[in-house]
Parts: structure tokens; sequence; C-alpha cells
């Protein structure tokens, strides 16, 4: 946890009280006591800085100041076909921590639809992976997750929407082209799952513009293929 990040009702005025999974971290990882100064941020605020005021088992006192803009946003739209759920909550982590502010879990042929009966998919549960990205990469602004669960109608009525007259291209291992590497414009990116979209779903995607390229003919795992896509298109 390189940045306490707060909720607002964590916040009273300049003070803020903290518990649970938080303190455990200051407590047994960070080792901080009285006196001690951490970094902090708001959740879609502003970052600065703390002091700790208590600190006990059951919970955290701090005075703080926020005084700067978290980093910018990567101009990414991920639409992601739904993962196992434990490998959800690792790649919403992961996102998060590379900046990426749009996410669109989409339902795919090879998805199983028991996957999205999963507790994990509770906003309770994947505002906490978010937060948990955000606090790794040390920045403030909260990602927004969507859930589509057919296929069809996301792609037919909303996916244009969703493209806003940007560039769109699916990672797709038999693809032809390769994946374009460090683009400046906003663009959004389509992952399908484990065995990858079936020739009929790259066609509809085809169908609104949206372009088939290839990192290379390994097939990857999606937890892998998130990060490294991301990092082709818009390297640090």
């Amino acid at each position: 946890m390189n940045l306490l990040l707060l909720n607002n009702k964590q916040i009273a005025g300049n003070r803020a009280t903290v518990s649970g999974r938080q303190l455990q971290h200051l407590l047994t990882v960070n080792n901080l006591g009285v006196g001690d100064s951490l970094r902090i941020g708001e959740i879609n605020g502003l970052m600065g800085k703390g002091v700790i005021t208590e600190i006990d088992n059951h919970s955290a006192s701090l005075e703080f100041e926020l005084d700067r803009q978290p980093p910018s946003a990567v101009p990414l739209t991920l639409v992601l076909a739904l993962p196992r759920p434990k490998m959800l909550r690792r790649i919403l982590q992961t996102v998060a921590s590379m900046g990426v502010k749009r996410i669109c879990l989409i339902h795919s042929t090879r998805v199983e639809k028991s996957f999205w009966q999963t507790a994990f998919l509770s906003p309770e549960a994947v505002q906490e992976q978010l937060v948990l990205g955000l606090e790794q990469s040390m920045d403030t602004q909260l990602p927004t997750v969507s859930q589509h669960r057919l296929f069809k109608p996301f792609v037919e009525d909303q996916l244009l929407d969703v493209i806003n007259r940007g560039r769109a291209i699916v990672a797709h291992p038999s693809a032809p082209l390769s994946c374009p590497i460090d683009i400046q414009e906003p663009t959004t990116l389509v992952i399908g799952p484990e065995g990858g979209f079936i020739p009929y779903e790259i066609e509809k995607l085809a169908e609104q513009g949206v372009l088939s390229v290839s990192i290379g003919s390994r097939i990857l795992r999606v937890e892998t293929a998130v990060p490294t896509l991301i990092s082709r298109l818009f390297p640090a």
C-alpha cells in the first residue's frame, strides 16, 4: 500500500479515521506509529501527506493535507470478456494500477454463465479490488466498471458509443496485423476469454469497426495478456 486511499465516510475536515485492512497494513507492514507520516489520497480527489495522531489495534486517527493532482489517466477503455472470478480480482487490480478508467465486462460464448453469479462482481467487491490497485500505483481516480451479460446486444447497440469515434482493436492470435505500439489517441481494447472469441464474435466486432490485431501466435492467459497489451499500446 503505497498510498492510503480514503473514502468520504472516513474523512471529517482534515482528519480521518482508519480501521480494518488499512489499519492492519499500517501496523504490520508499514510499522507506523504516532507522529509518522504517510501518503494520503481521497477517492476521486487529491493526494497529499498525513500524520498519524493516534493508533491502536482498533483504529488510527490522522491529520492530512491534500494538495496534489493524481497521475493522468490512460486514454483506454477496456472491453473484457468476463474471466474466472479469482482471475477477475487480479485483473481489476492490475488495470486500476495501470491507469485505465473505464472497464466493460462482457459475455461471450466461451465465458461460463456461472461466472456471472460470483460475489466478486458485487459493487463492493469490485471497488475493493480497484482501490487495492490504486493504492499500489498511487492514484485516486476510481475506474468505472459496467457489466453486459449479452454479447450481441452490447456489440450492436452499445459498442459504438463506447468507442466514441476513437480507435478500436481486438486482440486475436490469428490476426494478420500486429498490435500497434505507443499510440496517442483514445482507444478501445477488446480482449476475449481464455479460449478467445469465436469467429462469429470476431465478425460482429468487425462490423462495428473493431480491427483484429495480434501480439504473436502464443495464447496468453487473460491476466498476462491485459498488462502486456496495455503496456504495448501506452508505454509508461
